[in-house]
């Protein structure tokens, strides 16, 4: 049964694959003087749009590499957060007040923050699922649209910042090794269960980045139910 529950994931995420591809619509900024004629509206429903795909495939990826990797009773051990986030200690809040409570300004800059923490973990994904024996094309092609996503989503953000607030171009350069330091001497079971933390938790910040940029949309638009 669970292989046949596997097989028909393989199967829908195979059939779901080429329509977010399609859907994606690329965001094209570098910086402000690439995209002019990009109003702030329509730039922030692109990146807003990037957000959702990027949160939809990491969902899916996990699923996937749960599936295939991990033994079931280890998925209730993962979901009971036996296994820290990376980002766990980044100045992000978490419940709703304070959510509410914060500007648009640290609401971008929180989106960066995640955004940033997540590009090195993401190549560190592609390194390591390309050393398991039966790691299917689809999900190696899947991680590595993420980490090309992501940095097109970075770009995006930044272009926000400048136009929403009027603050010039934030630096690129993000680095803080204690979130990215990996012991490459794991047997197989504990390498699994690294990576499949990393799944988990890259879909959570994921949403959270979808979240926070659609609360920046609605009051925006004083449209927040």
């Amino acid at each position: 049964m669970h292989e046949a529950r596997g097989t028909h994931m393989g199967r829908w995420v195979v059939l779901l694959w080429p329509l977010l591809l399609i859907k994606c619509v690329p965001l094209d900024c570098q910086d402000e003087q690439s995209c002019p004629s990009i109003s702030q509206e329509k730039l922030l429903d692109r990146v807003i749009q990037h957000a959702e795909l990027i949160y939809r495939v990491s969902e899916d990826s996990c699923t996937l590499f749960e599936e295939m990797f991990v033994p079931f009773p280890l998925r209730l051990q993962s979901n009971q957060a036996g296994y820290a986030c990376i980002t766990k200690a980044l100045p992000i809040p978490s419940s709703r007040s304070e959510i509410q409570q914060i500007s648009d300004q640290y609401l971008l800059h929180s989106v960066l923050m995640l955004v940033r923490s997540w590009i090195e973990p993401l190549v560190y994904l592609q390194t390591t699922l390309e050393r398991y024996d039966n790691a299917p094309d689809l999900l190696l092609n899947k991680t590595k649209w993420l980490s090309e996503k992501l940095l097109s989503l970075e770009q995006g953000v930044l272009v926000l910042i400048t136009k929403m607030l009027n603050e010039g171009m934030v630096s690129t350069s993000y680095s803080d090794p204690s979130l990215v330091q990996y012991d490459m001497q794991l047997d197989m079971l504990e390498s699994i269960m690294r990576d499949y933390t990393l799944f988990n938790c890259f879909k959570k910040d994921a949403h959270k980045m979808e979240a926070f940029l659609k609360l920046l949309k609605c009051r925006q638009t004083n449209n927040c139910a």
